[in-house]
């Protein structure tokens, strides 16, 4: 497997790295909404946070809509809520055939392009990850989270009709992160965690690689993120994904995760977003991460992370409790 050289260094540096790009919102005094429509503000609150805190590697805005959004998903946002997809683009094996293949810079994609470049350009003191979905949880959008799931099992060829034209779209827009000059990708692929190890394996560690194999190299990493409970069960098929690190949610305990990844392969995570980040409290935060730390102290392949994307109205006090 051939990635950058500072993914090993991790665990040395002892610094954490938190999914943590939303809540410079409170830092700037803007909203959500401009934060995720305009490349400018976007571009201010990536590199405002990684003036703030003292973390291993600054990542970008994880809006899962945009991908979709970009397909032609319907999207409702609000003034200081992360956008969302709405209804189902495809519902039937015909509209799955008819579905087109965006280009890379339709919808916001261009912006969330243009706004990684731009911070990459203004963060000169640790790698730069962008955000992106993985293909099983773009195809969910598209057909309706709930309603993907069933489909595995009762229109298995519409899905992988989908999957293959999520996976063709998703390889050219990471590539365009990849020239933009970015250090790596983390890659989401949430929804695959609440599938059976059977059915992940045939609806997202495919196509999941095949994202790798084309980007990856010693330039440009892939960080696979996947915050589903069902994790542990597929810890085979997920180290044969390639990634050269992986990061894991707090519906799982870590150490179950640690303890059937690769010993080589950096694993990720999970100080929960929600239970500590937004409604804790530093003690909460300090006595979480102390266990956390203590829990995986075994492993020398452990690096301290969120569990996922920190919300936008996560308390400052925690993040910085988190840091301490």
């Amino acid at each position: 497997m051939t990635y950058p050289a500072w993914i090993d260094e991790l665990p040395r540096l002892n610094k954490p790295v938190p999914v943590l790009s939303f809540p410079s919102v409170k830092l700037t005094g803007d909203s959500v909404y401009d934060l995720t429509h305009d490349a400018a503000v976007q571009t201010k609150g990536i590199i405002r946070v990684s003036q703030e805190v003292d973390a291993a590697a600054a990542v970008t805005m994880m809006d899962l809509s945009v991908e979709a959004e970009a397909f032609g998903a319907a999207i409702k946002t609000s003034q200081n809520e992360i956008p969302t997809v709405i209804g189902a683009l495809v519902t039937d094996e015909d509209e799955a055939e008819e579905l087109a293949v965006p280009v890379v810079g339709d919808g916001r994609t261009g912006l969330y392009l243009q706004a990684a470049k731009d911070a990459k350009a203004g963060i000169t003191d640790r790698p730069v990850l962008a955000g992106a979905i993985g293909p099983f949880s773009l195809a969910g959008r598209l057909m309706d989270v709930s309603e993907a799931l069933v489909n595995c099992l009762v229109e298995p060829d519409m899905v992988h009709i989908v999957l293959r034209k999520a996976t063709d779209f998703l390889k050219e827009y990471v590539l365009a992160y990849k020239a933009a000059g970015m250090d790596g990708v983390v890659l989401a692929e949430p929804l695959s965690g609440l599938l059976s190890p059977d059915l992940e394996n045939e609806f997202s560690a495919p196509y999941v690689k095949e994202i790798v194999d084309a980007v990856q190299d010693e330039n440009f990493a892939v960080v696979y993120h996947n915050c589903g409970p069902n994790t542990p069960k597929m810890a085979e098929s997920l180290a044969g994904i390639g990634a050269c690190a992986y990061h894991f949610g707090d519906a799982i305990r870590l150490t179950d995760i640690l303890e059937n990844m690769p010993k080589d392969v950096i694993v990720m995570g999970n100080i929960s977003p929600v239970e500590y980040f937004l409604k804790g409290t530093p003690d909460d935060m300090r006595k979480a991460v102390k266990d956390l730390k203590e829990a995986c102290a075994p492993y020398a392949n452990f690096v301290l992370s969120s569990g996922c994307d920190i919300p936008p109205a996560a308390s400052w006090d925690n993040i910085r409790a988190f840091f301490e």
